[in-house]
C-alpha cells in the first residue's frame, strides 16, 4: 500500500511516522492541495479482511486516516493536543482486528465514557468514519494484491451531531456538514453544525 501512495504523492511526500506492531504502522503523507495538508494514515489494516454484510461487499479492506491542518506542529510528540490522532488510529485498528469487527462509512465511536472532549483543544467527543470529502479524488480506492483498499477518514463530531445522526441518519448529518463546508480536515475551532435546539421532524 505504501508503494501505491508513493506513486500518487511522490516519495518525498510519504514517510514512516510510527510503527504500531509487526503488521501495522502509521504513515505521514503530505498532500499538496491549494492549502497543503498532512495525513496520518494506517498502513497494514487492509491486511485484515473485514466481515462485511452482503450489501457492503467490496468494502472488506480499509485503511484509516486523519487529515491534519497546516497550522498543527506535527513534531510535538509530547503534546497530547497534537498526538491524540495517532493514539486513536492505533486504538481503532486494534479494536476492529481484535474483536473481528468491521468499519464502514457512518460508523461512530464514543471517545470517553464521561463524554469528555478529545483534548483540551479539540472539543468534540465522538469520532465518525467518513468516505473522503476534501480528498475524494486524492484518496480514491487503491487496487493492489488482488483487492480493493478503501480509505476512511476519521472526523470528530459533537454529542448533538451524534444524536442527530442517530435520529435522522448519516446522510442527513453529512448534508449539514456540506452546507457548513465541514470535511475530514481537523479543525480545532469548529463548532457544531446544529442549532442549540434542533427539532426532529
Amino acid at each position: 500500500m505504501k508503494e501505491e501512495l508513493i506513486k500518487r504523492f511522490g516519495a518525498k511526500n510519504v514517510s514512516n511516522y510510527k510503527r504500531i506492531d509487526d503488521t501495522l504502522e502509521i504513515l505521514q503523507v503530505t498532500v499538496n492541495l491549494k492549502s497543503p495538508v498532512v495525513l496520518w494514515v494506517t498502513n497494514g489494516l487492509s491486511n485484515y479482511k473485514m466481515p462485511v454484510y452482503e450489501k457492503y461487499l467490496g468494502r472488506e479492506y480499509n485503511e484509516l486516516f486523519f487529515c491534519l491542518p497546516s497550522y498543527w506542529e506535527l513534531n510535538e510528540v509530547d503534546n497530547p493536543n497534537r498526538q491524540w490522532p495517532v493514539l486513536w488510529l492505533e486504538k481503532l485498528a486494534n479494536h476492529v482486528r481484535n474483536k473481528n469487527l468491521w468499519f464502514g462509512p457512518g460508523h461512530t465511536v464514543l471517545c470517553n465514557k464521561d463524554y469528555s472532549s478529545l483534548s483540551e483543544i479539540m472539543k468534540p467527543n465522538h469520532l465518525m468514519l467518513v468516505e473522503p470529502i476534501l480528498l475524494k479524488q486524492e484518496l480514491e480506492p487503491i487496487n493492489c494484491d488482488d483487492k480493493t483498499i478503501n480509505f476512511l477518514g476519521v472526523l470528530p463530531i459533537y454529542s448533538d451531531e451524534m444524536d442527530y445522526k442517530q435520529a435522522k441518519g448519516t446522510k442527513k448529518l453529512l448534508d449539514k456538514f456540506h452546507l457548513k463546508k465541514v470535511d475530514e480536515k481537523l479543525d480545532d475551532f469548529r463548532e457544531t453544525v446544529l442549532k442549540s435546539r434542533w427539532k426532529l421532524r
